[in-house]
């Protein structure tokens, strides 16, 4: 059985991604938590993952230690991670490079926070830019392929990578489309989402680092965490 190593659900939206695919796809795997915290931290992050960072996937004596490297190791070996149809694939590719590489802005000022509701001091064109790419983008899949999701019928590999930004959306009360917002509802819905969220809000765990960029962003609106 594969071991999935991650950090605190609460805040690690990289560790979501292969968590929430392998779920949704029932692929079995163990979970080993490691929570986000101090130097041994890192040291315990290092031991198991040469990058020093989570999500790292262990399959007997292979390491795989990047989000997107997981996602192509076990769509090696399953069925269902990427889309069927070559062009929803070719999208789909596309679009979950897109995310593991870009929209900074969201990630710096929007830190994935699943317990918080903050209300945003105020939208830069840099953030709104970023906002606006992903309304287009979820709505581009959306309307190409019929939905559900954003590559069809079926979560795949693309809606993993999005899950995180699901998560802003509600945090932060991204402004988007009536059609992009129907996603975002659709997407919290789901069992692995729903069981994720569950779990962060049990977590005893608080990081300074993380907590310090979510109240820097806005005005705390509730916490319903533990």
């Amino acid at each position: 059985m594969y071991t999935l190593h991650i950090a605190n659900k609460n805040y690690s939206s990289w560790s979501l991604r292969p968590w929430v695919l392998m779920k949704e796809l029932g692929i079995a795997f163990d979970e080993q938590l490691i929570a986000f915290g101090d130097e041994s931290s890192w040291q315990a992050f290092r031991r198991l993952s040469p990058s020093g960072k989570v999500p790292c996937l262990v399959d007997q004596d292979t390491t795989v230690w990047d989000s997107l490297a997981i996602v192509e190791y076990l769509a090696e070996r399953h069925e269902g991670v990427w889309p069927a149809e070559a062009g929803a694939r070719t999208w789909a590719r596309c679009a979950v490079a897109e995310m593991h590489s870009g929209f900074q802005t969201l990630r710096d000022i929007c830190s994935m926070n699943v317990g918080l509701r903050i209300r945003l001091n105020t939208v830069s064109e840099s953030l709104q830019k970023d906002i606006n790419r992903i309304d287009t983008l979820w709505r581009d899949g959306l309307q190409q392929f019929g939905g559900p999701f954003l590559a069809g019928e079926r979560f795949t590999a693309v809606d993993a990578f999005f899950a995180p930004v699901v998560f802003r959306v509600r945090t932060y009360g991204l402004d988007l489309s009536d059609e992009a917002t129907a996603y975002v509802e659709r997407m919290l819905a789901l069992d692995g989402m729903r069981q994720w969220e569950e779990e962060a809000l049990a977590e005893p765990w608080r990081d300074i680092a993380h907590e310090d960029v979510a109240f820097t962003a806005g005005t705390l609106l509730a916490d319903h965490r533990q």
